[in-house]
């Protein structure tokens, strides 16, 4: 009998407690929604219990325990992978002092402070005196800092939803190095926390002491404690496997592990990965991701509101399909995807500009439709969301590829816009490229349960755990005339829309 090992992926709006063999099969799994995935203190803010995350978890392995029978009698290992970005403070005993701040929260620290002269004129002369400054204004660890000092005084660690999961798994506090992404002092080219002295550690000035132990991914985090077993259900003593984030075990679970196999993660953010030996960055500036796979990187483009646009566009103006949807037992998304093929590629004309939320690089960003016509319907709208969710990973992919001079070749799908095969060949279509849909979109469990059946020796390396455990399902071939025409539109309208936008999203900004 093959062995088993247990992967829960914990997301913004649900966890998965999931059973995977060494074929890639998914044997079984438990996936609990988050009815209230949040809650906001105020406007903008998203916060969440810690130990919210920890229950859930405790419940879905229990349940995957009753309904599992003799499967669970086979585990051999357990690993997690999480939500990025994502802050906890805990005091010496390990207990949270404040609810977690998630990575969707929108507060800024107005910071009375001032960084040291020399670093100011640094950053000045890069032309990066702006973006640190906004990196400054919403890092969760400088609000708390800034605004409640009480906290920041008792706070023993400062750690991430993963590590804390890891603390109640095993009773360390103890991470991955693929699994540090966020506004806190990490040098992800050289995998380690920054040192004081470092340039950008004056950005998030974290005392050392206040930050987690940090190990390779595939290494061994500690054994399944006795309290976690029996509060979980799942067996004292196995070994935990640090592996990474979801979205690099999503990457990996693809199979992506070389440049120009192009990762599509169509979540709440949509995101672009791929894989790479050595260290390149998405966009100047913007670090690349410590990979799952050992000594390796994912430098990735995102669309912060990615298909977060389904939910709201779902919510705002799709009531017909939510009344159908309920009647007959499937989703909203399945019958207005239903649709799309009603709908020419480029809308007739209708251009969906995603950047809803202000970033980094574009800190007066807002939406915007183009193109409207007297003709255009809701389900026209819902097109031109998913186009213009892939024309902004293209703007991001594109930039990357002229700058390194890599290519994308192939494309592989996951996130739920995945299980859509009109969505699959859209993106197919508008890429040029091929787009690849493995046997299941929980493509995070298969890339991290790939990292701990090589860490515990049942695989002699990560390229015989990809052959054995990812298998291609579906092939989505691109129609070159209907690329032709996205292409035309990218380039000539797309690309526009931003800067002949952005003045006035600037007055907006000032105006309300």
């Amino acid at each position: 009998m093959r062995p088993i090992v247990l992967t829960v992926d914990i997301g913004t709006q649900s966890l998965r407690a999931v059973l995977v063999d060494t074929e890639g099969n998914l044997l079984n799994m438990v996936q609990d929604r988050f009815e209230k995935p949040y809650f906001s203190p105020q406007p903008n803010w998203a916060e969440q219990r810690a130990d919210f995350y920890w229950e859930r978890l405790c419940k879905a392995c229990r349940k995957l325990r009753d309904e599992s029978g003799e499967l669970w009698q086979r585990l051999k290992g357990v690993s997690v992978t999480t939500i990025r970005d994502s802050i906890i403070c805990l005091d010496k005993k390990g207990i949270p002092l404040r609810s977690m701040i998630l990575w969707l929260d929108k507060r800024k620290t107005e910071h009375k402070k001032k960084l040291p002269l020399l670093d100011r004129l640094i950053y000045l002369v890069a032309g990066m005196k702006k973006p640190t400054e906004m990196i400054r204004e919403i890092s969760a660890v400088n609000w708390i800092r800034e605004y409640e000092p009480e906290i920041w005084e008792k706070t023993d660690k400062i750690v991430l939803l993963s590590t804390y999961i890891h603390f109640k798994l095993c009773g360390k506090l103890i991470d991955s190095t693929a699994g540090v992404m966020s506004h806190l002092p990490y040098d992800n080219k050289k995998r380690r926390w920054m040192k004081k002295g470092e340039l950008n550690y004056v950005l998030f000035p974290v005392e050392p002491e206040k930050l987690c132990e940090l190990v390779e991914p595939g290494d061994i985090l500690g054994e399944i404690s006795q309290t976690a077993a029996s509060e979980s259900g799942i067996p004292a003593g196995l070994p935990l496997v640090a592996t990474g984030s979801d979205k690099g075990c999503e990457t990996l679970g693809l199979g992506c592990t070389s440049p120009e196999k192009l990762a599509l993660s169509f979540g709440t953010i949509a995101t672009a990965q791929r894989t790479c030996a050595k260290y390149v960055e998405s966009q100047r500036y913007f670090p690349a991701y410590v990979s799952p796979l050992k000594g390796h990187y994912n430098p990735e483009v995102e669309v912060y509101r990615g298909y977060w646009l389904i939910s709201w566009f779902i919510k705002e103006f799709a009531e017909k399909e939510q009344k159908e949807a309920l009647e007959k037992g499937v989703s909203a998304e399945e019958l207005l995807n239903e649709r799309l093929r009603e709908i020419p590629p480029g809308c007739d004309g209708l251009i969906f500009q995603p950047y809803f939320t202000p970033g980094v690089s574009m800190p007066v960003a807002r939406g915007a439709i183009t193109g409207f016509s007297d003709f255009h319907t809701r389900i026209h709208i819902y097109r031109s969301i998913i186009e213009g969710i892939n024309f902004a990973l293209m703007d991001g992919i594109n930039e990357f590829e002229r700058r390194t001079g890599m290519r994308s070749k192939e494309l592989y799908l996951a996130g739920g816009g995945s299980q859509s095969s009109e969505i699959c060949q859209i993106t197919a279509d508008m890429f040029g490229l091929p787009a690849y849909r493995t046997q299941t979109h929980e493509a995070s469990s298969i890339g991290s349960a790939m990292v701990t059946f090589t860490a515990l020796g049942y695989f002699e390396n990560m390229d015989e755990a990809l052959a054995k455990m990812v298998h291609i399902k579906d092939v989505f071939m691109p129609d070159m005339e209907n690329h032709a025409l996205y292409a035309k539109l990218y380039r000539e309208v797309f690309t526009h829309i931003f800067a002949k936008l952005q003045p006035l999203y600037s007055k907006l900004g000032h105006i309300m």
